[in-house]
């Protein structure tokens, strides 16, 4: 852009720009009286009609962008039931919300029926917005198929498609079902399509559903706002190290701090960090995509309205998300994707307002940091000394200490013995003993010396004498047994190959009783 034109583009005001008057009116009421770069590059060509690729820096004011000139156009037509006129998409509900907000603050010289189509809301409470006719459709995509899916919504009506945040809706997978809603509204529509970055998925999407569009480049994609100070700062990997140093940071700028943002990569930190900084006695609340919409919504209000001094959050906060006065972003986990950075940052110093942002970064992070710098352009300054001044954790370089206080001993875990010993009892390291397997009955009556266990020299095995075999009786038929307890003198019998068969052997020879042996009891002689 050359220096005639940002001059003559810094002297417009809204009134130049082919607004209506009672836009114009409610513009006036909210205190605006000129409009930034991206409204004043986009606003006019919004009203021709013409498809718009608008890339700028969040904070920007992109919302406002597509906002005026949509209500402008809206003053002629009625909406009729299921179809609504236009659709704007948003990869989030707070998005959503707060886009309808908008409508509301520079709508309110018209009556324009607005539906809010997010999750987290009754299903009947929206299809009665959708019976009465909406002029304008905020929804997400998914609960916007749904309500598609359910036959209660229409798309054929649709005059202008606004696809916000489109980087953000191609991180959350939102794309396929962008294609599939694109594909249900006529091709005649108007598309305002409005990104912070255009990674190479986003620019194949603008070049498959917009038309001739007007590029309106106000910033370098991925740049970050001038007037936020950007710092560094190292810490320990372990989790108590980074919460000990987010703490360290926000005392230091505690005279500084009208309110912060501190963002978390997962769910889960940011439920733990907020808990750590409620117990030691911070000002804070959490917000997070596993929230409840009505809980999610009740929370962003109080930090809006000032009555909370932290948002601990996820990046469902990093987008888009309209709090001018933030003061501070601590972004306690680096992010992965280094575009998650510039939205991040950018929650502060907004609207010409300036703002602190501060990174937490431990060794582990650097392949992290380097991508934001390339991303970015810049070098990032560090705080208090970069990574290689950082002490390494006590709990890294000393040996492990048990409660008392005094290093513990290198000792293997009960678990881990028993899982060593495995079913025979035994540490590997354990010499295995033999032992002679000797029946009950012969335990009986073995001498002391013979038990299991017992120590017994070699030459008094060797001098035991063997037991005078019992003489035989007349075989007298006897009823089978029925159990399978071993003889008493099983252990006397001679090799199985010498010794009769028996009853349980494999080959049958029609024996019936006890073979050749006669039990004691039967011995006794029966007294008359």
């Amino acid at each position: 852009m050359s220096s005639d034109n940002q001059t003559a583009q810094e002297a417009l005001t809204f009134a130049d720009l082919g607004l209506s008057p009672k836009v114009l009116s409610a513009v006036t009421d909210a205190g605006y009286t000129k409009p930034t770069p991206i409204q004043a590059g986009a606003i006019p060509h919004a009203l021709q009609g013409k498809d718009i690729l608008g890339i700028a820096q969040t904070g920007t004011g992109k919302t406002a962008a597509f906002v005026l000139p949509m209500i402008t156009r809206l003053e002629k037509g009625r909406a009729r039931a299921r179809m609504p006129r236009t659709l704007i998409l948003e990869p989030t509900r707070e998005l959503a919300a707060q886009v309808e907000e908008n409508f509301v603050k520079y709508g309110k010289n018209h009556k324009l029926n607005i539906a809010l189509l997010i999750g987290g809301v009754s299903f009947d409470e929206q299809e009665k917005k959708l019976e009465r006719g909406a002029d304008v459709l905020i929804a997400t995509p998914g609960r916007l198929l749904d309500h598609r899916e359910r036959g209660k919504l229409l798309l054929t009506g649709v005059e202008i498609l606004v696809i916000d945040e489109a980087d953000r809706m191609l991180d959350m997978g939102f794309i396929p079902d962008i294609e599939r809603i694109c594909e249900m509204i006529p091709f005649t529509r108007q598309t305002l399509f409005f990104s912070a970055t255009m990674p190479p998925e986003i620019t194949k999407l603008t070049e498959k559903f917009l038309q001739a569009p007007v590029r309106v480049e106000v910033a370098k994609a991925a740049t970050t706002a001038a007037t936020v100070t950007q710092r560094l700062v190292k810490s320990g990997s372990k989790a108590w190290d980074k919460r000990e140093t987010l703490r360290r940071i926000i005392r230091e700028e505690e005279p500084e701090i009208k309110n912060a943002i501190i963002f978390c990569n997962r769910k889960v930190d940011v439920a733990e960090l907020y808990r750590s900084l409620t117990r030691h006695e911070f000002d804070a609340g959490a917000l997070h995509g596993d929230m409840d919409q009505r809980a999610r919504m009740a929370m962003l209000a109080a930090f809006r309205e000032g009555k909370l001094k932290l948002l601990v959050a996820s990046d469902v906060a990093a987008r888009g998300l309209d709090i001018p006065d933030v003061s501070h972003v601590f972004n306690y986990d680096i992010p992965i994707h280094s575009e998650d950075y510039v939205h991040r940052i950018g929650r502060t110093g907004r609207a010409g307002r300036s703002g602190k942002a501060f990174t937490i970064v431990t060794k582990a992070d650097q392949k992290y940091l380097d991508a934001i710098e390339k991303l970015t352009g810049q070098k990032l300054e560090w705080h208090d000394g970069d990574l290689s001044t950082v002490v390494a954790s006590a709990e890294d370089d000393s040996p492990r200490r048990s409660r008392g206080g005094k290093p513990e001993r290198a000792s293997r875990s009960r678990t881990g013995e028993k899982r060593e010993r495995g079913r025979s009892g035994k540490l590997p390291s354990e010499p295995a003993r033999m032992e002679k397997y000797v029946p009950d009955e012969a335990m009986e009556t073995a001498p002391v010396a013979e038990m299991p266990g017992a120590a017994m020299p070699g030459a008094a095995r060797a001098e035991r004498s063997e037991p005078a075999p019992r003489p035989r009786e007349e075989h007298k038929p006897q009823p089978a047994r029925n159990d399978n307890r071993p003889r008493r003198d099983e252990e006397h019998r001679p090799r199985r190959e010498d010794r009769p068969r028996r009853r349980d052997d494999d080959l049958d020879d029609g024996t019936i009783g006890f073979g050749d042996d006669m039990p004691a009891f039967m011995k006794v002689s029966a007294k008359v």
